[in-house]
C-alpha cells in the first residue's frame, strides 16, 4: 500500500509542483535583507572604534546545508512550516487577512469562529507555541531537543485599567512558574511588556514628565528613583511639546501598583535565576518604560549576573548614545547590565507620528544605517561581554548581522558555554539562522509568543504588520526548505522503488 501511494504520479507531480512554487517565489524575490523594524540601530560613533561592519567576514555559521539545518525536523512539520511560509509572503493574502481580522465581520459569531479556527491552524501554530502551558512546554521541549532555548512571552500587552494589568500580571507568574518547572536550558527567559502591566494613560503622562525634566533640569519628579539616562541630545522630545501637570494622587496611587507588579515579576524571576527581559514600544511610551527598567535593574541586577535585560533599538538615531551614556552610568553604579538588541518594531506608526507634528523622523534615513547601527553596537557590546561586564541577547534575522556577530564573538573567544551571550529569533522566523548559529556553538533562543488564539491577535496582527517586507523578501528559510524537501522525496521514493 505504501510502496502504491508513494510511487502515485499524481502524488509526485503535486509534490513537484509544490517545491516548484516555493522555489519561483523565492528566486522571484532580493535577496534576504532586514527591510522590516525586526532589527537595530544608529549612526556609528566615534569614540568607540569597532571592526568595519561592511566587510563581509569569514563564514562563522554554514547556512548552506539544508540537511544539517533542518535534522531535527521531522518531514511533516517541515513541509507546513514552508507551506506557511510560502502564505505569509504573498502581500495580498496578508492585507486581506488583516482587514477581515480588523472588520465587523469579527462581531459575527460564525464569521469569527472560522476565521479564529482558521488562523489556530495555520499563522497561529507557525508562529506561536500554543494557548495553554501544556502545549508551550512541549513546544519548548521540542525546540530544546533541536538544540535551541525557549525564551517565554505571554503575548498580551496595551492594557487600559488597573483589573487588567492584574489579570495579566497572574499571567506572567505563571509563565515563570512554567519556566521553573522546565530542565535549566530549555527556557533561556521571560519577556514582558510594561504595557501589559500598567495602564497605557500612565505610561505617556509619565514619559511626558520625564521629556520635560530633561529639558528642566529644575523640574522636580518627587517619586523618581535612581535611574540610568533615558535620554541623549539626540533623543526625540517633539512628544511633550507643553509643560505636563504633576501626577494626579490617583495617578500616583496607580504608579505605585504599577511598579509593585513589575517588582514581584522581577523576585520570581530572581529566585528563580531566569532573566527578565522588558520589550520596547514607541517612542512616545519608551521613556516610562526605560524608567521601570533602569530602575528596576539597579535595584536587581547583582553579582555580574544580570536579571534585568532592556530592549535596545537600533533603528532609532539615538540609540547608540543612549547605550553608551546607559553602560557608562552602570558601569559607574556597579550594576551588570543585561540587553537586548533589536532593530525595532514600530517603523510606521513612529513616521505617522511624527510627520502629523512636524518633526523629523526617529528612525534612520535608511535601512543600511539601521544595518550599521545594529552591527556597531553588537560589536561593542560582544567587547563588554569578553570583558566580563552585563549579558546580551542579540535578536536579528539578518544574516549579514549574524555572522558578523559571530566571527566577532569567535575571534574574542566568546563561544559555546558562555551564558551571558545568546542570539534570538522570532519562533517560525529565521529558522535557518537559528540552526546555523546553534551548529556554530552559540546559544539560540527562539521568541515564544503564547495565549488564547483571540487574546494573542493583535500579537500576530502586529507581526504581519511590521514583517510583512520581510517575509516577501526574505527567501533563504524557504529555498533551503524547499530543497531539503525535494532530498527527501527523492531519498523516499528511491527506498521504496
Amino acid at each position: 500500500m505504501a510502496t502504491r501511494v508513494l510511487q502515485s504520479p499524481k502524488i509526485i507531480q503535486k509534490f513537484r509542483y509544490f517545491t516548484r512554487t516555493l522555489n519561483s517565489s523565492a528566486s522571484a524575490s532580493p535577496p534576504i535583507s532586514d527591510a522590516s523594524p525586526l532589527n537595530i540601530d544608529g549612526k556609528p560613533i566615534p569614540i568607540i572604534e569597532t571592526e568595519p561592519v561592511t566587510t563581509t567576514p569569514t563564514p562563522t555559521i554554514d547556512l548552506h546545508d539544508h540537511r544539517k539545518l533542518f535534522a531535527s525536523l521531522p518531514t511533516f512539520k517541515l513541509l507546513r512550516s514552508a507551506a506557511n511560509l510560502h502564505l505569509a509572503a504573498i502581500e495580498p493574502v496578508v492585507d486581506f487577512g488583516m482587514w477581515v481580522m480588523n472588520s465587523r465581520l469579527m462581531e459575527t459569531g460564525v464569521v469569527r469562529d472560522v476565521v479564529l479556527s482558521t488562523i489556530k491552524h495555520t499563522f497561529f501554530e507557525h508562529f506561536c507555541a500554543g494557548e495553554t502551558e501544556e502545549e508551550v512546554e512541549t513546544c519548548v521541549r521540542r525546540i530544546n531537543e533541536a538544540g535551541l532555548e525557549g525564551i517565554l512571552d505571554y503575548a498580551v500587552e496595551h492594557t487600559s485599567d488597573n483589573a487588567g494589568c492584574d489579570r495579566n500580571l497572574q499571567g506572567f507568574l505563571g509563565t515563570v512558574q512554567l519556566a521553573k518547572s522546565l530542565p535549566p536550558s530549555p527556557a533561556s527567559s521571560i519577556a514582558v511588556k510594561i504595557t501589559a502591566i500598567t495602564p497605557i494613560s500612565l505610561l505617556k503622562r509619565i514619559s511626558d514628565l520625564l521629556r520635560w525634566q530633561y529639558k528642566d533640569p529644575s523640574f522636580n519628579l518627587p517619586w523618581k528613583l535612581n535611574c540610568f539616562p533615558i535620554f541623549s541630545e539626540s533623543s526625540p522630545l517633539y512628544h511633550t511639546l507643553e509643560r505636563p501637570e504633576p501626577l494626579t494622587p490617583e495617578e500616583e496611587q496607580d504608579f505605585e501598583l504599577a511598579q509593585q507588579r513589575l517588582l514581584k515579576i522581577c523576585q520570581e524571576c530572581a529566585e528563580a535565576g531566569i532573566p527578565l527581559m522588558i520589550d520596547a514600544e514607541d517612542t512616545y511610551l519608551q521613556p516610562s518604560i526605560d524608567y521601570f527598567t533602569y530602575s528596576t535593574a539597579i535595584n536587581h541586577n547583582r553579582d555580574d549576573n544580570p536579571v534585568v535585560y532592556g530592549t535596545i533599538q537600533a533603528y532609532l538615531k539615538d540609540a547608540k548614545e543612549r547605550l553608551l551614556l546607559v553602560t557608562k552610568d552602570a558601569d559607574k553604579q556597579g550594576v551588570p547590565m543585561g540587553f537586548k538588541l533589536v532593530r525595532g518594531a514600530y517603523m510606521t506608526s513612529e513616521r505617522k507620528l511624527a510627520s502629523s507634528l512636524g518633526f523629523e523622523y526617529p528612525i534612520h534615513n535608511s535601512i543600511q544605517e539601521t544595518h550599521d547601527c545594529y552591527n556597531s553596537c553588537a560589536a561593542f557590546l560582544l567587547e563588554r561581554i569578553a570583558d566580563g561586564n552585563g549579558g546580551v541577547i542579540l535578536a536579528t534575522h539578518n544574516v549579514e548581522s549574524g555572522q558578523l556577530a559571530a566571527t566577532k564573538a569567535r575571534n574574542l573567544g566568546i563561544g559555546k558555554g558562555n551564558h551571558k551571550l545568546e542570539f534570538a529569533q522570532l519562533y517560525g522566523m529565521s529558522d535557518s539562522l537559528s540552526y546555523g548559529l546553534s551548529n556554530a556553538g552559540f546559544r539560540v533562543g527562539k521568541y515564544l509568543p503564547y495565549g488564547p488564539v483571540d487574546k494573542v491577535i493583535p500579537y500576530l496582527l502586529r507581526r504581519a504588520e511590521e514583517n510583512r517586507g520581510m517575509l516577501s523578501t526574505s527567501t533563504l528559510d524557504r529555498q533551503l526548505m524547499s530543497k531539503e524537501l525535494k532530498r527527501r522525496l527523492k531519498n523516499l521514493i528511491f527506498s521504496v522503488a
